[in-house]
């Protein structure tokens, strides 16, 4: 089996490079970054990819096109943000002999499941997710709605299984992973980082680490408007922290956990990372508690705690029971790639229907095309006229990347 993945982003590359790693024994893959406005930098691409033999190609929408022509896949992940996943299946790889199966799925928390995520999605043939309360969510969404194909269950790929990673020196470092877009207010960012700079006041026997998602100058799947770095310096200029008192930091979130004592984020996939290293935690809760801050998937977890935990550098133990309900399921539940295989075996014998799109007719025509153009923009459609351009800024106000 050939399995071709793409990915568009870093976030969603990091989870193809993994998901590509669990599959069966004799398969065969390529990996690949479509080029946008959010392609992560080679820096960022390395980092993702650690441990493959090589980094990927980042590849126009045309020369992905050829290059699945001629490697000829059996299965297409399409890891790429939502309206990128469409105009992918929909357009560019459409058509493709022998005809793959096309696999999407969202790259870490999904809770609560949202209808964008299904609309932009329902024309794969299977839809990867990672808990049983997922799946639950996203069933109930895709019986509501119609459209799209089955929907899968995976155990998240860097989790690592529940072994932890043994650290090759001190588990001295408190590890805070950003998340690009919560907290949303410059203050309650500074709050953040004032806390952090307290614990490294109060605690000067620990390696008090920010782990950025990318640095300043790179991009992300999601804007970051008050980049925590940046936000850091005005505080050491206006002589509000020590300068040295916390250090910043990229690469792979599974190093930096390896020497973590403690483990603190507003919202992110890696806390789930942390829980697979038995690294003790904290999930901030004093923003908010909710689909809005990303974090409502850990109320009942045991892990919710506040700035003033932090500051005094207090970490707790998630639930058991919640952990089997969200992403810690036995591996014996995991049914993505059998349901996968299936697929291929229909798809080999002209049996497998085309999942219905539920963004097919003329009211989505203006999105598409403003989604084409985010991955590529052939001559023809720079001449789109200034009013075009205007209703498609219009209909795609708050257009988002699920």
């Amino acid at each position: 089996m050939k399995v071709l993945a793409v990915a568009d982003s870093d976030s969603y590359l990091k989870w193809a490079a993994c998901l590509l790693r669990d599959l069966p024994a004799g398969c065969e893959s390529e990996l690949a970054v479509v080029r946008t406005p959010i392609t992560p930098s080679p820096a960022q691409i390395h980092a993702a990819v650690a441990g493959s033999a090589a980094d990927p190609p980042v590849l126009s929408a045309r020369a992905l096109r050829r290059a699945a022509e001629r490697f000829r896949p059996d299965v297409v992940l399409v890891a790429c943000t939502g309206p990128v996943v469409d105009v992918l299946t929909a357009d560019v790889l459409t058509g493709l002999r022998p005809r793959p199966v096309f696999v999407s799925g969202l790259p870490g928390i999904s809770v609560p499941a949202t209808e964008k995520a299904w609309l932009f999605r329902s024309g794969c043939d299977l839809f990867v997710l990672h808990s049983g309360r997922e799946v639950e969510e996203f069933s109930e969404i895709g019986a509501r709605l119609g459209g799209g194909g089955q929907i899968g269950l995976a155990r998240l790929p860097f989790l690592r299984g529940d072994a932890e990673i043994a650290a090759t020196g001190p588990r001295d470092r408190v590890v805070f992973a950003t998340q690009a877009k919560v907290p949303k207010r410059r203050e309650e960012r500074e709050r953040v980082l004032l806390a952090l700079a307290e614990l490294a006041g109060r605690r000067p026997d620990l390696d008090v680490v920010v782990k950025l998602r990318a640095l300043d100058t790179e991009r992300q799947t999601h804007n970051e408007r008050y980049h925590y770095q940046r936000l850091w310096q005005s505080l050491a200029e206006e002589g509000r922290v020590r300068a040295e008192a916390v250090r910043f930091a990229v690469g792979p979130m599974h190093e930096h956990l390896a020497h973590a004592t403690g483990f603190v984020t507003v919202s992110s996939t890696a806390a789930l990372e942390a829980i697979a290293q038995k690294v003790p935690l904290l999930v901030l809760s004093d923003f908010g508690v909710g689909a809005e801050m990303i974090n409502l998937v850990f109320e009942d977890s045991g892990l919710l705690g506040t700035l003033d935990d932090l500051s005094a550098g207090r970490f707790l133990h998630p639930d058991d029971a919640w952990c089997k309900v969200n992403y810690f399921h036995p591996g014996g539940e995991s049914d993505w790639v059998s349901r996968m295989v299936s697929l291929v075996g229909k798809a080999r014998s002209g049996r497998l229907a085309p999942a219905m799109s539920l963004l097919e007719g003329p009211e989505y025509t203006i999105a598409r095309r403003r989604a084409r153009m985010r991955v590529e923009v052939p001559p023809n459609m720079l001449r789109v006229g200034y009013r075009a351009k205007r209703r498609m800024r219009r209909y795609l106000k708050g257009f988002g990347r699920p």
